[in-house]
């Protein structure tokens, strides 16, 4: 299955025609625009800050995300313990026994496993493809029969 990639440009200058072109013949496709202004009311710009999701960690240039391997690795875990129908206590046992922690530090839970199901959703497409999973999806499919 392709995935898709998505990049963010920071542009200094309105881009030409000649930009688009090559984008476009490069295999890009314009999905969103985003604008901004400066502003002349105070008080308007809140902070704001997300927490960065898990199974990734921030770069060492500070400028983007990057996967966190021990992350990736239990999520990976949990989605072949879910695949197996395995209920939520069973895979945080499972998680602690093979030395899992939460980013907290602390040992997993049936509900810290419960709360991570988004993000295991929103992750597992690129889990799926990988070679690792086909090995892991055999060996739960020889177990369940």
């Amino acid at each position: 299955m392709k995935g898709k990639k998505r990049v963010r440009e920071e542009l200094t200058a309105l881009p030409n025609l000649e930009y688009w072109n090559e984008k476009v013949k490069t295999g890009w496709r314009l999905v969103a625009v985003e604008w901004e202004r400066e502003s002349e009311e105070p008080g308007t710009s809140v902070e704001t800050w997300e927490e960065v999701p898990y199974g990734l960690k921030v770069a060492e240039d500070c400028t983007h995300l990057v996967e966190n391997p021990a992350e990736r690795e239990a999520m990976t875990l949990m989605l072949e313990l879910l695949v197996a129908d395995k209920p939520m206590s069973d895979m945080a046992e499972n998680l602690n026994q093979r030395g899992f922690l939460t980013r907290q530090g602390s040992r997993w839970t049936a509900v810290a496993v419960f709360d991570l199901l988004p993000r295991l959703i929103e992750i597992s497409p690129s889990i799926y493809p990988s070679r690792d999973w086909a090995e892991r999806r055999k060996r739960i499919y020889r177990a369940a029969r």
